[in-house]
């Protein structure tokens, strides 16, 4: 009955795969993944098949360890393409597949010797293989991209299942439980049912594009690591059972000496790290660099923000310095004679610029912004570096400072915008290609930064030069008025000098200039700080009497309505308001009609009209040209007057409009927050 259940499981494996055979050759191999799967295809069929009508022939092994390499083949083909493929890589791939060569050749001593601690070493092979094969399995899967697992899935899963029952039961075997033979019985069922998962992945083969991880390949060499370890140990064991001769102890004090000469060489020394790690890079990859991994970390090197991260220059160098594992560097830019000079430094033991230097710098500067080159300074020193290099002239306190390792040129739009001096590492090692290209596209891609920092700095100082400007244009349209004023005293002063009411007003009125002026010399200041930061409950009538008491001299201003009232503003900047206003309605009203100031609570507000009965305007007038700066009718105007009122009363929270027509005069109305107490008060008497 064992027998008839054996034959029918194998002979069923054997004939799903052979199934999938023809239908996979019907649709034809155009990469060669689809080589290796046909040929896992027709070794499994084929295994089976031979497995079903013989099991003790030793064909039998040498299928299923076929089966196995052409697999572990396929796995391989899956990983990377062309010269994508990493030495680690290869290595893992290798180790596992000189166990199953181990196998074949365990398979043909059998043939001749017949020996119980050579069928526990063919077992041991078998285990090995069996878990080595599912490391690979996992990591492929695990490190492939979340689009590409979609396609591979039922695939990897087929073989994950084909070899956790080998696994089971070449343990169960080694170890000597019971149930071994049923599991080989049922082998051929287990096997017939991966079918259709290899079925499902094989109508996604197209996408099988996948590419390993230095992590994945470095995960993998430590689990085939741990396995070899315990497979050897186990071999050993059953190789030398019988001998007499105390192995272990022997072992572990050998691996415990080489454990102690490892550590004491490697961990105290810098040197004998970095050279170990460059040593790994270039002997199991087939790139120096994990260019992803270099990527992310500098782009958020370069990105980082927030009020712990350091200034702009220092996150270069050290972005740069993390991928050439420099231990610091200086950030080199050129000042407005043309002189370089230190921007930033991380690190950095070597020398900075010294003064007086600027012709040589300049060329030097030149050269490398023109090269774009990658400066390797110990090439240079030694005279073996590429004659493109070599041309350059670089400043004797670079290639005098042995520190100095190398220079990164941060070049964009064909600008130089700094040059990275990078120390030298712990282990000192020339440049190659990878570095050259890496260090040059990070070099661009920092450069776009120090652009946008450099544009973000000067649109600030454009943006403070224009506030300074726009300031200053205020002021002195303040100016013009104070001179004016000055100008009718002193024409004043020759005809009524004699007089003591006019002396008296004179001294009154310079005083007043004297303070205006130095409140307008103030407003100059970087400290000054907006008009509407110091609004606060103020009485109207004090600020109104003084703005029309400067204009009342030459022209009848009256003030009306309920100047008792009390808004929320800022007093020096209403008073400015309010005096270009009237300055301006005077100019414009008959010296026969007065100008009045009327004020008038409404509601929650206070209103201040100042009206004139001069000319009038029109419409495009008072919406293209009279709240623009520089726009005027008068011979002597700047234009400044309306712009600036209405700015001062926005800051404060008002608002400005205007109602003219032509020949019928100009009223101008200021809204203004009520203060609180006023409101109340007006509230209670209404």
């Amino acid at each position: 009955m064992e027998g008839l259940i054996s034959f029918w499981s194998f002979a069923l494996a054997a004939a799903m795969f052979v199934a999938l055979l023809i239908w996979r050759l019907g649709a034809g191999t155009r990469l060669d993944g689809h080589r290796l799967l046909l040929g896992g295809f027709a070794l499994t069929a084929c295994w089976a098949w031979l497995s079903a009508i013989d099991p003790g022939d030793p064909l039998v092994s040498y299928a299923e360890t076929a089966r196995n390499l052409v697999w572990v083949s396929l796995l391989y083909s899956l990983s990377a393409t062309g010269e994508a493929r990493q030495h680690g890589l290869r290595l893992v791939y290798g180790a596992v597949s000189a166990v199953f060569g181990l196998q074949l050749v365990a398979d043909t001593l059998s043939l001749v010797v017949h020996s119980g601690p050579l069928v526990e070493t063919e077992t041991l092979l078998r285990i090995t293989g069996a878990a080595g094969s599912l490391v690979l399995v996992h990591n492929l899967y695990g490190q492939a991209a979340p689009a590409s697992r979609s396609t591979i899935r039922f695939a990897m899963l087929g073989l994950a299942l084909i070899w956790v029952y080998d696994l089971n039961l070449y343990t169960i075997f080694y170890l000597g439980a019971g149930g071994g033979s049923a599991l080989v019985d049922w082998r051929g069922v287990a096997v017939a049912l991966t079918a259709p998962l290899f079925a499902l992945g094989a109508k996604q083969e197209d996408g099988w594009r996948i590419r390993l991880s230095r992590a994945a390949t470095f995960q993998s060499l430590s689990l085939l690591a741990i396995c070899g370890y315990f497979a050897v140990m186990t071999v050993l064991a059953t190789a030398l059972r019988g001998t007499g001769w105390d192995w272990s102890g022997s072992l572990l004090v050998a691996l415990l000496a080489f454990l102690t000469v490892a550590a004491m060489v490697l961990l105290p020394s810098p040197s004998a790290r970095s050279w170990a790690k460059v040593k790994l890079a270039k002997h199991l990859f087939e790139h120096r660099y994990d260019y992803r991994t270099e990527w992310l970390r500098f782009t958020e090197t370069l990105g980082r923000a927030g009020t712990d991260a350091p200034p702009l220059g220092e996150r270069v160098i050290k972005a740069f310095a993390d991928i050439a594992d420099a231990p610091g560097g200086l950030l080199l830019v050129t000042d407005a004679s043309g002189g370089l000079t230190s921007s930033a430094a991380w690190n950095w033991p070597g020398r900075n610029p010294p003064p007086g230097d600027m012709e040589s710098s300049g060329d030097f500067w030149r050269e490398v912004e023109s090269s774009g080159r990658i400066l390797e300074l110990d090439a240079y020193r030694g005279r073996w570096g590429h004659p493109k290099d070599m041309v350059i002239d670089v400043p004797s306190w670079i290639a005098d400072d042995a520190i100095a390792w190398a220079g990164v040129p941060l070049i964009h739009n064909d600008r130089l915008f700094g040059l990275v001096l990078l120390a030298a590492p712990d282990y000192r090692r020339a440049l190659d290609w990878e570095d050259f290209d890496l260090l040059r596209t990070a070099g661009r891609q920092a450069a776009s930064s120090l652009a946008e920092a450099h544009g973000q700095e000067a649109l600030s100082n454009a943006q403070r030069f224009e506030d300074f400007n726009r300031r200053f244009a205020f002021i002195l349209h303040d100016i013009k008025n104070l001179v004016s004023q000055l100008s009718l005293l002193s024409r004043n002063a020759e005809r009524h000098a004699d007089n003591q009411e006019f002396r008296t007003d004179m001294i009154a009125t310079l005083k007043s200039s004297v303070g205006k002026m130095n409140e307008l010399l103030a407003r100059l200041s970087p400290q000054a700080t907006q008009r509407a930061q110091r609004s606060e409950p103020s009485p109207l009538r004090e600020i109104l009497s003084a703005a029309i008491a400067a204009n009342r001299r030459n022209h009848d201003v009256r003030l009306l309505g309920d100047a008792s009232l009390s808004a929320v503003v800022d007093a020096t900047g209403l008073g400015q308001a309010i005096g270009h206003l009237v300055q301006n309605a005077v100019e414009a009203s008959p010296a026969a009609k007065p100008v009045t100031v009327r004020v008038a609570g409404r509601g929650n507000s206070v209103m201040v009209t100042i009206a004139d009965h001069g000319c009038g305007m029109d419409g495009d007038f008072i919406r293209n040209r009279l709240f623009q700066p520089f726009a005027s009718t008068k011979a002597d105007g700047f234009g400044i007057g309306s712009f600036e009122a209405r700015s001062l009363i926005a800051a404060m929270g008002g608002r400005l409009s205007v109602d003219s027509r032509p020949g019928h005069g100009t009223t101008f109305t200021i809204m203004l927050a009520a203060a609180p107490a006023d409101s109340a008060i007006r509230r209670k008497i209404a």
